[in-house]
Order: C-alpha cells, then sequence, then structure tokens
C-alpha cells in the first residue's frame, strides 16, 4: 500500500498521476465498496470515509478489511485534523474516525507520501 496525504487542494492527485501515470483512479466521494476493495488507487478517501459514517455503516473494520481485500492500493487522502476543532459532533466524530483508519493504514504502508503546494516529500518508505 502506497498512501498519499496532505491538505485539501495541494496537489495530491496531480502529484499521484505523475508519478503512478497507469493506475485507474476511483473517487472515494462516490465509488462504492466493491470499487474500493478492487480499484488500483483512490483518492478522496476521506470523503468515502465522511458518507460512511454518514450512512450510519460502522467502519471500525475499515482499514483491516482494506489491508486484507486490496493490500496493493495507492491512496489519498486530505488532512483533516490541523483545523479548529469542530463544534458539531458528527464532524468531530468523522475527524477521529478518519484518524484511526489513516494512522492504521500508514502503519502499514510501505510508503508514504505528503504533499504541500504539489511537492511530494517521502515521510515513510519500508
Amino acid at each position: 500500500m502506497i498512501m498519499i496525504i496532505g491538505g485539501a487542494y495541494q496537489g495530491k492527485l496531480a502529484f499521484a498521476k505523475k508519478i503512478y501515470p497507469d493506475v485507474t483512479w476511483a473517487d472515494g466521494a462516490v465509488c462504492t465498496e466493491e470499487e474500493l476493495y478492487s480499484c488500483e488507487g483512490i483518492y478522496h478517501f476521506h470523503q468515502y470515509i465522511e458518507r460512511k459514517i454518514k450512512e450510519g455503516e460502522p467502519i471500525d473494520d475499515l482499514a483491516e478489511e482494506l489491508i486484507r481485500k486490496n493490500p496493493e492500493l495507492i491512496l489519498i487522502t486530505d488532512e483533516i485534523g490541523y483545523g479548529i476543532v469542530p463544534v458539531d459532533r458528527m464532524e468531530r466524530e468523522y475527524r477521529e474516525q478518519t484518524g484511526r483508519v489513516c494512522t492504521h493504514l500508514a502503519a502499514y504502508s510501505e510508503k508514504v507520501y505528503r504533499v504541500m503546494c504539489g511537492i511530494g516529500q517521502v515521510i515513510k518508505e519500508v
């Protein structure tokens, strides 16, 4: 697994497409669970998690299922924990759950990039 993280609108997808030009990408904002477990790469992964939480679906095992079913995935997600803590309970839960899932996936990943202003930096490489 490879993770690409960074703030919103920092050029993560363009960066990923440049270094992995032959990958077919799924959009986490709209993809199905089947697509998540079978795609080569996914962007907006944080939106996939948000959608599942809003639909009332548990995501406690999402990281383990993803590792088991799609271990070669290239995953792009926004870093969402650096802003102001939201007043809304659902927003706080979404941020916490996303952070927990992504922390688990980053620990598993062979390589993790952080992208700022379109420039990627390797922050983990096994």
